[in-house]
């Protein structure tokens, strides 16, 4: 019994000790064998013995040459992101965006397409189900190299996975994971737009280096989320932040003041009018601007009493309102909050949400790969 014992504790030390080494190149790649040494704190045999086995597992390979070490250069390690594939989507009430990336998090694919709003639940996930096998064929991906995939929807989705949307009622209470999840290998996850949008922005936009981050999405709906310490707060049912769903503060027919039909150009959206107007000093353009800012000020004032976050992210169609919108938000939130958050526009445009579903994604791969690359 001792020896098996024993043979076990082996076992399992040279799986923390792999886990440890592919942590260390997935967060930075290449290294030598003395940075992974030196940057783990393990031997170098004990790296050099972890590196051959997760070769083996095609999650490792040589880099090219690096510096000379004693006349000869050093080999150099990275991670295959090449290994595996996940895929981010946005699917919104006129718009759905598809992004591929590899498992370093590079994005080698996007696809872009417009929705009728009136497209009913049903056709809907159909549409999505049929863009995404014809996305993964245009691009010759095996479907068991698509380790995760994330669908960011317009609506409150619960720790179950089954969603509320004011936005598309047919898919309340329905269990959109495990619909788009048939026959599909990898993790399907499907999360809320507006929490992809702040996942998003801490991971490439505007809150990299921000911990508590109020994140407000604009256009044809405003919603919002926020993290606390970096972490994604959902709350106990995946509705922490929904602002917009609060008749009394005025979010949910903030989109209203948008509606601009001046001067528009083929092609142009409203918010694009609108603010090229405003760039050009027209004063109705201007009170409309101001009109949404007004709108959406109660419940930012509202998320900033109760978090007092560092930023204030604006992310969605409003951002190109941006030069004039955030001078006016601070304006008025002066009076209604202790400390004026800092605001920044995003600046990830129409992928941010599906780049957030990248990230979570990514993380779904790496709490699975990570944990035990070689089990």
């Amino acid at each position: 019994m001792r020896k098996r014992t024993r043979g076990h504790d082996l076992a399992a030390l040279r799986r923390l000790n792999t886990t440890v080494v592919l942590r260390a190149l997935h967060r930075r790649s290449p290294q030598t064998l003395a940075e992974l040494a030196a940057g783990t704190g393990l031997s170098r045999p004990t790296v050099d013995a972890a590196l051959e086995e997760l070769a083996a597992q095609g999650w490792v390979t040589e880099a090219d040459a690096g510096e000379r070490v004693r006349g000869r250069p050093a080999r150099r390690f990275r991670f295959r992101g090449e290994s595996g594939y996940v895929l981010g989507a946005d699917i919104g009430l006129h718009k759905m965006v598809l992004l591929l990336a590899d498992l370093g998090g590079n994005v080698i694919a996007a696809e872009r397409a417009d929705i009728e709003p009136e497209l009913g639940g049903g056709p809907r996930l159909a549409l999505l189900q049929n863009s995404l096998d014809a996305f993964l064929d245009a691009h010759t991906v095996r479907r068991d190299l698509v380790l995760a995939r994330c669908v960011g929807v317009p609506g409150v989705v619960d720790a179950s996975g089954h969603v509320t949307s004011v936005v598309v009622p047919e898919w309340s209470g329905v269990d959109l994971g495990r619909l788009l999840a048939d026959g599909e290998s990898g993790h399907t996850l499907v999360e809320n737009d507006v929490n992809l949008a702040v996942l998003a922005e801490r991971w490439q936009g505007a809150a990299t280096l921000a911990g508590d981050v109020v994140c407000v999405l604009t256009g044809h709906r405003v919603a919002c989320s926020l993290t606390i310490g970096g972490q994604l707060h959902r709350g106990g049912r995946g509705g922490a932040g929904e602002m917009g769903l609060l008749p009394l503060l005025g979010m949910d027919s903030a989109h209203e003041a948008l509606a601009w039909k001046d001067g528009l150009r083929d092609g142009e959206s409203e918010v694009a009018a609108l603010a090229r107007a405003a760039d050009a000093a027209d004063p109705r353009a201007l009170d409309a601007i101001a009109d949404f800012a007004d709108r959406i000020t109660p419940g930012i004032a509202a998320l900033a009493l109760a978090l007092d976050p560092e930023l204030v992210v604006l992310t969605g169609g409003a951002t190109p309102l941006g030069a004039h919108l955030v001078p006016l938000l601070e304006e008025r939130l002066r009076p209604l909050t202790l400390h004026v958050p800092r605001i920044a526009l995003s600046s990830l445009g129409e992928r941010g949400v599906a780049l957030g579903a990248v990230r979570k994604a990514l993380d779904r791969v790496e709490e699975e790969l990570l944990a035990d690359p070689v089990g």
